[in-house]
Protein backbone atom coordinates (compact mmCIF):
# COMPACT_ATOMS: atom_id res chain seq x y z
CA UNK A 1 0.00 0.00 0.00
CA UNK A 2 3.06 1.93 0.76
CA UNK A 3 4.22 1.56 -2.45
CA UNK A 4 1.41 2.37 -4.62
CA UNK A 5 0.91 5.63 -2.44
CA UNK A 6 4.61 6.83 -3.11
CA UNK A 7 3.69 5.59 -7.26
CA UNK A 8 1.05 7.71 -7.18
CA UNK A 9 2.19 10.74 -5.71
CA UNK A 10 5.38 11.02 -7.58
CA UNK A 11 3.52 10.44 -11.22
CA UNK A 12 0.87 13.26 -10.39
CA UNK A 13 3.98 15.67 -9.94
CA UNK A 14 5.44 14.35 -13.17
CA UNK A 15 1.90 15.03 -14.85
CA UNK A 16 1.38 18.14 -12.61
CA UNK A 17 4.75 19.48 -15.04
CA UNK A 18 3.52 17.97 -18.28
CA UNK A 19 0.96 20.09 -17.91
CA UNK A 20 2.79 23.00 -16.75
CA UNK A 21 4.24 22.81 -20.38
CA UNK A 22 1.02 22.71 -22.27
CA UNK A 23 0.35 25.95 -20.67
CA UNK A 24 2.66 27.09 -21.35
CA UNK A 25 2.49 26.53 -25.17
CA UNK A 26 -0.90 27.46 -25.44
CA UNK A 27 -0.43 30.66 -23.94
CA UNK A 28 2.40 31.11 -26.81
CA UNK A 29 0.37 30.33 -29.26
CA UNK A 30 0.29 34.14 -30.78
CA UNK A 31 4.16 34.62 -29.89
CA UNK A 32 6.16 35.39 -33.10
CA UNK A 33 8.53 32.59 -33.41
CA UNK A 34 8.04 30.66 -30.28
CA UNK A 35 8.71 27.04 -30.48
CA UNK A 36 6.59 24.60 -28.78
CA UNK A 37 7.86 22.56 -26.40
CA UNK A 38 7.57 18.58 -25.89
CA UNK A 39 7.79 16.61 -22.86
CA UNK A 40 9.08 13.55 -22.22
CA UNK A 41 9.03 10.90 -19.03
CA UNK A 42 11.20 8.12 -17.62
CA UNK A 43 11.12 5.35 -14.83
CA UNK A 44 12.52 7.12 -11.46
CA UNK A 45 13.40 3.40 -10.42
CA UNK A 46 12.61 0.25 -11.13
CA UNK A 47 13.33 -2.96 -9.56
CA UNK A 48 12.72 -6.85 -9.50
CA UNK A 49 10.66 -8.60 -6.97
CA UNK A 50 11.74 -12.10 -6.69
CA UNK A 51 9.48 -14.87 -5.00
CA UNK A 52 10.14 -18.15 -3.57
CA UNK A 53 10.45 -21.14 -5.54
CA UNK A 54 8.27 -22.80 -3.28
CA UNK A 55 5.41 -20.74 -5.06
CA UNK A 56 5.66 -23.00 -8.56
CA UNK A 57 2.44 -24.95 -7.95
CA UNK A 58 0.89 -27.05 -11.20
CA UNK A 59 -0.57 -25.29 -14.00
CA UNK A 60 0.83 -21.64 -12.34
CA UNK A 61 1.92 -19.81 -16.06
CA UNK A 62 2.83 -16.47 -13.82
CA UNK A 63 6.59 -16.22 -13.49
CA UNK A 64 8.25 -16.03 -9.75
CA UNK A 65 9.86 -12.81 -10.28
CA UNK A 66 7.96 -9.22 -11.52
CA UNK A 67 8.91 -5.86 -12.14
CA UNK A 68 8.12 -3.09 -9.51
CA UNK A 69 8.26 0.97 -10.53
CA UNK A 70 8.28 3.88 -8.59
CA UNK A 71 6.76 6.48 -10.96
CA UNK A 72 7.73 8.67 -13.43
CA UNK A 73 9.36 11.63 -13.86
CA UNK A 74 9.84 14.14 -16.33
CA UNK A 75 13.18 13.89 -17.63
CA UNK A 76 13.20 16.73 -20.76
CA UNK A 77 11.24 19.34 -21.98
CA UNK A 78 12.60 20.06 -25.75
CA UNK A 79 12.23 22.54 -28.29
CA UNK A 80 10.22 21.53 -31.06
CA UNK A 81 12.18 23.42 -33.88
CA UNK A 82 9.48 22.66 -36.47
CA UNK A 83 8.90 25.65 -38.74
CA UNK A 84 5.91 28.29 -38.18
CA UNK A 85 3.96 29.44 -40.73
CA UNK A 86 4.97 33.13 -42.32
CA UNK A 87 2.72 36.27 -41.96
CA UNK A 88 3.55 39.30 -44.64
CA UNK A 89 4.22 42.69 -42.56
CA UNK A 90 5.76 44.74 -45.24
CA UNK A 91 8.02 46.26 -42.33
CA UNK A 92 11.49 46.78 -42.90
CA UNK A 93 12.88 45.21 -39.69
CA UNK A 94 10.65 42.15 -39.79
CA UNK A 95 12.82 39.23 -40.65
CA UNK A 96 11.57 35.53 -40.66
CA UNK A 97 14.45 32.54 -40.31
CA UNK A 98 12.86 29.57 -42.91
CA UNK A 99 15.10 26.08 -41.45
CA UNK A 100 16.56 25.39 -38.84
CA UNK A 101 18.87 28.82 -37.49
CA UNK A 102 18.20 31.06 -34.82
CA UNK A 103 18.98 34.97 -34.62
CA UNK A 104 22.69 35.80 -32.20
CA UNK A 105 21.40 38.85 -30.06
CA UNK A 106 24.06 40.52 -27.49
CA UNK A 107 22.01 41.14 -24.25
CA UNK A 108 23.32 43.50 -21.49
CA UNK A 109 22.63 42.64 -17.97
CA UNK A 110 24.28 42.78 -14.69
CA UNK A 111 26.64 39.79 -13.13
CA UNK A 112 24.92 38.28 -10.22
CA UNK A 113 28.38 37.98 -8.06
CA UNK A 114 30.04 41.83 -8.98
CA UNK A 115 27.48 43.66 -10.06
CA UNK A 116 28.99 44.99 -13.05
CA UNK A 117 27.46 45.50 -16.34
CA UNK A 118 28.28 42.48 -18.47
CA UNK A 119 27.30 41.99 -22.26
CA UNK A 120 25.64 38.13 -22.94
CA UNK A 121 24.99 36.31 -25.88
CA UNK A 122 21.53 34.52 -26.17
CA UNK A 123 19.51 33.37 -28.89
CA UNK A 124 16.20 34.09 -30.33
CA UNK A 125 13.89 33.43 -33.57
CA UNK A 126 11.44 36.40 -32.89
CA UNK A 127 12.66 38.17 -36.12
CA UNK A 128 10.31 41.35 -35.18
CA UNK A 129 13.09 43.63 -34.82
CA UNK A 130 13.04 47.39 -34.80
CA UNK A 131 15.31 49.99 -36.29
CA UNK A 132 16.44 52.49 -32.94
CA UNK A 133 19.35 55.28 -32.40
CA UNK A 134 21.95 54.32 -29.83
CA UNK A 135 22.16 56.98 -27.54
CA UNK A 136 26.29 56.62 -28.15
CA UNK A 137 26.02 56.55 -31.42
CA UNK A 138 23.41 59.26 -32.82
CA UNK A 139 24.43 58.87 -36.53
CA UNK A 140 23.52 55.44 -36.89
CA UNK A 141 20.51 52.97 -36.94
CA UNK A 142 21.02 49.63 -34.96
CA UNK A 143 19.07 46.70 -35.63
CA UNK A 144 17.58 45.50 -32.30
CA UNK A 145 14.85 43.61 -30.83
CA UNK A 146 11.75 45.19 -28.45
CA UNK A 147 14.08 44.99 -25.81
CA UNK A 148 16.22 47.20 -26.99
CA UNK A 149 19.55 44.14 -27.48
CA UNK A 150 21.45 44.71 -30.91
CA UNK A 151 21.06 42.14 -33.17
CA UNK A 152 24.69 40.55 -34.15
CA UNK A 153 26.72 40.14 -37.81
CA UNK A 154 28.82 37.84 -38.60
CA UNK A 155 31.89 39.50 -37.44
CA UNK A 156 30.15 39.68 -33.67
CA UNK A 157 29.24 43.44 -34.08
CA UNK A 158 25.87 44.91 -34.14
CA UNK A 159 24.00 45.19 -37.43
CA UNK A 160 24.22 49.56 -38.20
CA UNK A 161 23.95 51.40 -40.77
CA UNK A 162 23.83 56.05 -41.06
CA UNK A 163 20.07 56.65 -40.21
CA UNK A 164 19.29 58.35 -43.50
CA UNK A 165 19.60 55.25 -45.46
CA UNK A 166 17.40 52.49 -45.92
CA UNK A 167 18.03 48.74 -44.87
CA UNK A 168 17.94 46.05 -47.12
CA UNK A 169 17.96 42.11 -46.81
CA UNK A 170 18.53 39.26 -49.12
CA UNK A 171 17.91 35.88 -48.27
CA UNK A 172 21.11 34.97 -47.31
CA UNK A 173 20.96 37.17 -44.36
CA UNK A 174 23.62 40.17 -46.44
CA UNK A 175 22.71 43.63 -45.33
CA UNK A 176 22.93 46.86 -47.35
CA UNK A 177 21.83 50.41 -46.91
CA UNK A 178 20.15 52.94 -49.54
CA UNK A 179 19.82 56.22 -50.04
CA UNK A 180 16.07 56.38 -51.11
CA UNK A 181 16.18 59.94 -52.63
CA UNK A 182 18.85 58.67 -54.62
CA UNK A 183 18.64 55.84 -56.91
CA UNK A 184 22.31 56.02 -58.32
CA UNK A 185 24.05 55.94 -55.31
CA UNK A 186 26.22 52.56 -54.67
CA UNK A 187 24.47 50.27 -51.90
CA UNK A 188 26.38 50.30 -48.68
CA UNK A 189 27.35 46.41 -48.11
CA UNK A 190 26.56 47.02 -43.98
CA UNK A 191 27.37 43.20 -43.42
CA UNK A 192 25.88 39.67 -42.62
CA UNK A 193 23.48 38.53 -39.67
CA UNK A 194 24.43 36.40 -37.33
CA UNK A 195 22.53 32.64 -37.59
CA UNK A 196 23.40 29.86 -35.57
CA UNK A 197 22.00 26.39 -36.29
CA UNK A 198 20.92 24.30 -33.47
CA UNK A 199 22.22 20.59 -33.09
CA UNK A 200 21.04 19.85 -29.73
CA UNK A 201 17.83 21.74 -28.38
CA UNK A 202 17.72 20.17 -25.17
CA UNK A 203 20.49 22.11 -23.92
CA UNK A 204 19.41 25.95 -24.67
CA UNK A 205 17.62 27.08 -22.02
CA UNK A 206 15.02 29.45 -22.29
CA UNK A 207 15.48 33.12 -19.89
CA UNK A 208 12.25 34.82 -21.08
CA UNK A 209 11.04 37.59 -23.82
CA UNK A 210 11.06 34.60 -26.18
CA UNK A 211 15.43 34.49 -25.67
CA UNK A 212 17.34 31.40 -25.40
CA UNK A 213 20.71 30.92 -24.15
CA UNK A 214 23.25 28.37 -23.14
CA UNK A 215 23.43 26.91 -19.47
CA UNK A 216 26.60 28.50 -17.37
CA UNK A 217 29.45 26.08 -17.66
CA UNK A 218 28.45 24.63 -20.95
CA UNK A 219 31.17 24.13 -23.46
CA UNK A 220 30.21 24.77 -27.06
CA UNK A 221 33.32 23.41 -28.38
CA UNK A 222 33.23 22.24 -32.11
CA UNK A 223 29.76 23.04 -32.86
CA UNK A 224 28.20 20.33 -30.91
CA UNK A 225 25.14 22.35 -29.49
CA UNK A 226 25.00 25.60 -31.98
CA UNK A 227 26.63 25.72 -35.53
CA UNK A 228 27.64 28.73 -37.29
CA UNK A 229 25.09 28.55 -40.47
CA UNK A 230 26.40 29.83 -43.91
CA UNK A 231 23.27 30.34 -45.44
CA UNK A 232 24.86 30.44 -48.89
CA UNK A 233 25.79 27.19 -49.15
CA UNK A 234 24.16 23.88 -50.42
CA UNK A 235 23.56 22.66 -46.72
CA UNK A 236 21.00 19.49 -45.83
CA UNK A 237 19.02 21.48 -43.97
CA UNK A 238 19.21 25.33 -46.02
CA UNK A 239 18.37 28.26 -44.12
CA UNK A 240 16.89 31.52 -45.61
CA UNK A 241 15.89 35.56 -44.35
CA UNK A 242 12.61 36.61 -45.67
CA UNK A 243 12.15 40.34 -45.11
CA UNK A 244 9.17 41.93 -44.10
CA UNK A 245 7.68 38.94 -42.35
CA UNK A 246 7.50 37.34 -39.56
CA UNK A 247 7.34 33.55 -38.50
CA UNK A 248 4.59 32.85 -36.31
CA UNK A 249 4.50 30.03 -33.37
CA UNK A 250 4.91 26.30 -34.26
CA UNK A 251 1.94 25.11 -31.42
CA UNK A 252 -1.25 23.42 -33.07
CA UNK A 253 -3.82 24.74 -30.62
CA UNK A 254 -6.19 21.55 -31.68
CA UNK A 255 -3.14 19.17 -31.01
CA UNK A 256 -2.35 20.84 -27.58
CA UNK A 257 -6.02 20.69 -26.74
CA UNK A 258 -6.19 17.42 -27.03
CA UNK A 259 -2.82 16.59 -24.69
CA UNK A 260 -4.56 18.81 -22.63
CA UNK A 261 -7.76 16.57 -21.93
CA UNK A 262 -5.62 13.62 -22.19
CA UNK A 263 -3.45 14.38 -19.33
CA UNK A 264 -6.39 16.01 -17.05
CA UNK A 265 -7.94 12.25 -17.46
CA UNK A 266 -4.10 10.90 -16.30
CA UNK A 267 -4.46 13.26 -13.85
CA UNK A 268 -7.21 12.46 -12.12
CA UNK A 269 -7.08 8.64 -12.54
CA UNK A 270 -3.92 9.03 -10.82
CA UNK A 271 -5.23 11.52 -7.47
CA UNK A 272 -7.87 8.67 -7.38
CA UNK A 273 -5.20 5.95 -6.94
CA UNK A 274 -3.65 8.44 -4.67
CA UNK A 275 -7.29 8.23 -2.54
CA UNK A 276 -7.35 4.71 -2.77
CA UNK A 277 -4.09 3.98 -1.23
CA UNK A 278 -4.89 6.65 1.60
CA UNK A 279 -7.71 4.59 2.29
CA UNK A 280 -6.91 1.11 2.20
CA UNK A 281 -3.86 2.28 4.67
CA UNK A 282 -6.52 3.54 7.23
CA UNK A 283 -8.14 0.36 7.00
CA UNK A 284 -5.50 -1.73 7.99
CA UNK A 285 -4.62 1.04 10.76
CA UNK A 286 -8.55 0.10 11.88
CA UNK A 287 -7.91 -3.23 11.59
CA UNK A 288 -4.64 -3.61 13.98
CA UNK A 289 -6.64 -1.71 16.16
Amino acid sequence: MNHSLINSSVTMHAIQQKLDIISNNMANSNTNGYKRKDATFEDILTNIKEQPKGFQKDGRLSPLGFNQGWGAKLSQAQMNLAQGTLAATNISSDLAVEGNALYEVTMNTVDETTGEPVAKTVYTRDGSFNLAVNPQDPANLYLQTKEGNFVNGVNGQPIKFPKDLKMFVDDKGNVTAINPSDSGAIPLQVGQLKLVRVVRPQYLQQIGENLYALPEGLDNANGQILQNVNTGSNLDSPVAIRQGYLEQSNVNLADEMTQLIMVQREYQLTARAVTSSDTMMNLANNLRG
